[in-house]
Formats: C-alpha cells, sequence, structure tokens
C-alpha cells in the first residue's frame, strides 16, 4: 500500500510484491466461471422468488405454482434449472414432489443478499 501511495500509480511502475500477492490469492478461472454461472441463476426473479419461499419452508410443485402465481409448467422448468444448478433438492411423496433448498450455504447468500438491499429501505 505504501508503494502506491508513494507512486500514486501514475507512471508505469508495477507494484510486483502487490500484484503476486493478489494474483496468487485469486482462484482459477474454471472456478470464477463456476461462480459466474452461479450468480446467473440468482439473476432470475421467478428463481429468487422459488429460493425466497424454499427459504421459509420445504413446498410441494402444486403449492409453489400457486402461491407464485405461474403455470406448473413455468415452476417446473425453473425448478429444473434450480436443480441443475444444485440450489434446490427434492423428495417424493406419493405423488407429490416436495422441494428444498440443497444447503444452508444457499440460505445465507439469499439473507446476505436481501439484507443488503434491505438497507436502502432503512
Amino acid at each position: 500500500m505504501d508503494d502506491i501511495k508513494k507512486n500514486n500509480c501514475g507512471g508505469k511502475f508495477i507494484h510486483g510484491k502487490i500484484v503476486h500477492q493478489v494474483q496468487s490469492s485469486i482462484p482459477k478461472d474454471e472456478i470464477l466461471y463456476d461462480l459466474a454461472d452461479f450468480f446467473k441463476m440468482l439473476g432470475d426473479t421467478t428463481r429468487i422468488k422459488i429460493l425466497q419461499v424454499l427459504l421459509i419452508s420445504e413446498m410441494c410443485v402444486y403449492d409453489l405454482a400457486s402461491l407464485l402465481n405461474v403455470s406448473q409448467s413455468a415452476l417446473s422448468h425453473q425448478l429444473k434449472t434450480l436443480r441443475q444448478a444444485d440450489l434446490v433438492k427434492y423428495r417424493k411423496e406419493g405423488k407429490s414432489v416436495f422441494y428444498s433448498l440443497k444447503d444452508g450455504h444457499i440460505n445465507s447468500i439469499i439473507d446476505l443478499g436481501l439484507t443488503h438491499i434491505m438497507e436502502k429501505f432503512k
């Protein structure tokens, strides 16, 4: 940091120690691609609504469709996308299929994102 302050980063001087330190801390590209894809899954309002509902309670497909006021086919498409992204899991009980969040990480990410957004409204 002192190097940056002294040189103002205005010239062609590269702060090798800092650049090397940061570069060695950055995950590999394939990991960052997966991270970007993960956040793309959160870039759809319907999927966010589904995750928000499942954060509160496991639900069957019929109840989810009714609660979110979407067709069962549209909901099934979104649930398939979320399943493929490993964000939700399901279990069958007779003819009913119940969905829930895959793990606590998803819960934490949604909660943290919502907390960040709610700061605007305080």
